[in-house]
């Protein structure tokens, strides 16, 4: 259900198998990607689009979910009520794979983090397969030729609600905010969702917590896993915080380590917190402390991440077009030490906008809003700090070039989804990055 990239994985691995696979998309056939439509019609796999079929779900032997799929969709919901099993794609993956699993969720940070860590585990000299929710499906070390030591996963929530056995050797849970909340009937069954990381996990396995998050500080996994937290300030409970210029860890407490921070590149307190919890996998999983001090200092971030993307007459323009949510972009623009101009706006997820305000308060001179949210972030923001509105990316960072002054940063942290102008938060962060890319160049 669903032809995305890891929909299109499993129905291959599925086929070869010697499955009869048939792909349901809502979309029509003309909105599929192309390139994926041709090879899935060259495997004979049943294609249905632009309805789920109820009567092809109740013949169904199982039904495999992709991550975007809500779970209410009436012929889904026919064939759970018929005990028809149902799974999710990473689900399946991971009961195929014979490799130790690291596995990274969170409201927010997670991609940025689950790449960190692959890169911490590559400079050590492991074969490291990186992927999930990021990038590459996890079906697809299923279905290829990969010869990995470690698979390091970003899972989403909703990849997480589709999981049963789902245990991996390392579980790293960076934060929960609110988010989703179109998906969820409220907040708690957000967070319930994300704790389901752990849920498998037993003696010899780490499970490993931000404990500076509200919710998680009060949580601890059941069973035998050995839990380790972090957070910024030392504390008896925690294995990793932050001292002066340096992390400090230790899964023991006569074996303290010390990581030089002062060339970290990513900006911003939340980064120092997922840094340390990729800092504890690594120790878990037995990597030298020198890997990861070079990972420290080498490591650049990803797009659409707090990205610098242009520096034009004294103004920096940084580019976290993947703040999809209220508590992303509170957490980009208190990054930054210097008067903001923020760029925010896009379609509804259900939260509310009140704490990305208060964040805003004492930082942003000025916010620029655009999309389908652009007047409810209007409410949210009016009489406390002064805004303007625009028709789209180019008019947003326009309006946002005659504002700036130097030493100015223009942030875009939409804390809102794309899908009311674009395609997704990349074509978002590409468009922002074309347009401020015109600007230096005199367009």
């Amino acid at each position: 259900m669903g032809m995305g990239r890891s929909g299109l994985s499993a129905a291959r691995w599925l086929s070869r198998e010697g499955a009869e696979v048939t792909i349901s998309d809502i979309k029509m056939e003309e909105e599929l990607d192309g390139e994926l439509l041709n090879k899935t019609l060259a495997l004979g796999i049943k294609l249905e689009t632009g309805i789920h079929k109820k009567e092809t779900f109740l013949s169904s032997d199982m039904i495999i979910l992709s991550p975007g799929v809500p779970h209410d969709i009436a012929p889904l919901k026919a064939a759970m009520e018929a005990g028809i099993p149902v799974m999710g794609e990473m689900e399946l993956a991971a009961r195929l794979i014979h490799i130790p699993i690291v596995a990274v969720t969170g409201t927010n940070g997670k991609s940025t983090t689950t790449a960190l860590l692959g890169c911490v585990l590559k400079r050590a000299g492991l074969r490291t397969f990186i992927g999930g929710n990021i990038g590459i499906p996890l079906m697809d070390y299923a279905f290829g030729d990969w010869e990995a030591d470690f698979a390091v996963v970003e899972v989403s929530s909703f990849q997480l609600d589709t999981m049963n056995r789902f245990c991996p050797t390392v579980s790293l849970l960076l934060n929960i905010s609110p988010d989703h909340l179109d998906r969820y009937p409220d907040y708690e069954a957000y967070v319930q969702s994300k704790l389901k990381i752990f849920k498998n996990q037993g003696s010899g396995q780490y499970a490993i917590l931000n404990d500076d998050d509200e919710k998680l500080s009060q949580f601890a996994p059941a069973g035998e896993v050995s839990v380790l937290r972090y957070g910024l300030a030392k504390k008896e409970n925690r294995q990793a915080y932050l001292q002066g210029e340096k992390l400090v860890a230790a899964l023991k407490r006569v074996e303290l380590h010390d990581f030089d921070i002062k060339r970290f590149t990513l900006p911003g307190r939340h980064n120092l917190e997922n840094l340390m919890g990729v800092i504890l996998a690594a120790l878990a999983l037995g990597i030298k402390p020198g890997f990861i001090q070079e990972t420290i200092e080498n490591f650049k971030g990803l797009p659409n991440r707090l990205e610098l993307v242009g520096s034009i007459k004294g103004v920096d323009y940084y580019n976290d077009s993947k703040a999809t949510n209220v508590g992303a972009a509170s957490k980009s623009i208190v990054s930054f030490d210097r008067p903001l101009i923020l760029i925010a706006g896009g379609r509804h997820k259900g939260g509310d906008y009140a704490p990305l305000v208060e964040a805003a308060k004492s930082r942003v001179r000025k916010a620029i809003l655009m999309g389908e949210t652009k007047y409810l972030l209007a409410k949210s923001f009016e009489g406390v700090i002064p805004f303007t509105l625009a028709e789209d990316m180019e008019d947003a960072v326009y309006q946002a070039f005659s504002s700036a002054k130097t030493n100015d940063v223009v942030l875009l942290a939409p804390a809102c989804s794309s899908f009311d102008m674009f395609s997704d938060y990349a074509h978002r962060g590409r468009i922002f990055r074309e347009v401020v890319e015109g600007l230096d160049n005199g367009g």
